[in-house]
């Protein structure tokens, strides 16, 4: 259930319901608004809440308390109506802000992220995209440079002010990642794991949530709990596509899902057209497609020449390619109300 308090109460009235909660054994999640501070209450059994909430709704700090019926609590758009709104290194996430993500699949050499984050700077990009460690199905296929990558990525932010987000797939190497990354990844091969969810949930650094490939929103948003759970509320859902029957694209994208989540969540939703399609030249479209529906930003593959990029060429745009699309999302951003968020700053 959830607490929403006065906006009058004061900061003992809350300190002191926060001290009773945890006295009673209860977990305890604080959100603090412009308007409302909420308290999420979770581990109250169902046969207490009623006189629970006959209790704590007596109090003279308290507006109201709603019981929560879904199994997602903490992620759930109750628990912050207005939505939340993540600051990496200056660069808006969420709110009103469109925020790009965009670079190659993999790091595969200096010279090359370095000419990616320049020119994916220039035309407008926020982040700075790339893998050091690759899940590939076979596993004869390149995996990724490694912690060698992750310091290739952080040597293209130091130049070019971008922040850096980039895959983890081991409980092993959260920590490693987190020196050089800014925002974790997590895969749809890895949105069912556990121990990685409450790993970086327990590692306060923001986390994209990748939906899996086969699961259903619901799914997806209790994925997202278990990070939130940990303490961590800066998490990112993206939509990447699902697979269907259908197999002219690499997945199905669900459109839907975007205005979904964002009904069911107060977190930021993206979508990642280059995933999801498999094919450059549809992710221009299913780009726009995902502006229009609402996404707060997008995950973008480019790679300087597609032809020949280690892993995912035919759905890496080229510069050109990447180019055109920026403007082309640029208007639709507008009509539904999105402005670019403003460029990172290099420190």
């Amino acid at each position: 259930m959830i607490i929403i308090l006065q906006p009058s109460a004061t900061r003992e009235e809350r300190e002191s319901l926060l001290a009773d909660l945890k006295t009673k054994g209860y977990g305890v999640h604080l959100s603090e608004g412009v308007e409302r501070t909420i308290v999420g209450v979770i581990g109250t059994p169902e046969r207490d809440k009623e006189n629970l909430i006959e209790r704590y709704e007596a109090l003279p700090c308290v507006e109201r308390v709603v019981p929560i019926l879904k199994p997602y609590k903490l992620v759930g758009r109750a628990f912050k109506p207005e939505g939340t709104v993540i600051n990496v290194r200056g660069v808006q996430i969420g709110g009103s802000a469109l925020c790009i993500m965009a670079g190659p699949c993999t790091v595969e050499s200096a010279e090359m992220i370095v000419e990616t984050a320049r020119h994916v700077k220039k035309c407008g990009a926020h982040i700075l995209r790339g893998g050091a460690y690759k899940p590939s199905t076979s596993p004869y296929s390149f995996h990724g440079m490694g912690e060698a990558g992750l310091k290739l990525l952080a040597e293209a932010r130091d130049e070019t002010g971008l922040p850096v987000i980039t895959e983890v797939m081991d409980t092993r190497d959260v920590e490693t990642v987190a020196q050089y990354a800014d925002i974790f990844q997590i895969g749809t091969r890895n949105m069912a794991n556990y121990s990685l969810l409450r790993e970086v949930g327990q590692a306060r650094k923001p986390v994209m949530l990748k939906r899996g490939w086969a699961s259903t929103i619901e799914e997806w948003m209790q994925a997202a709990e278990y990070i939130v759970s940990q303490g961590n509320y800066e998490v990112i859902l993206c939509e990447r596509g699902i697979r269907t029957f259908e197999t002219y694209t690499r997945n199905t994208f669900d459109l839907n899902a975007i205005p979904a989540a964002q009904e069911l969540s107060h977190l930021p939703v993206f979508a990642d057209p280059s995933h999801a399609t498999g094919k450059r030249s549809l992710v221009k479209a299913v780009s726009m497609g995902a502006v229009a529906a609402g996404a707060h930003g997008l995950i973008l593959e480019t790679h300087p020449s597609p032809e020949m990029a280690i892993k995912d060429g035919p759905q890496s745009l080229s510069p050109a390619q990447f180019e055109e699309l920026m403007l082309a999302i640029a208007p639709v951003a507008e009509v539904v109300g999105k402005q670019m968020a403003q460029p990172a700053q290099v420190f």
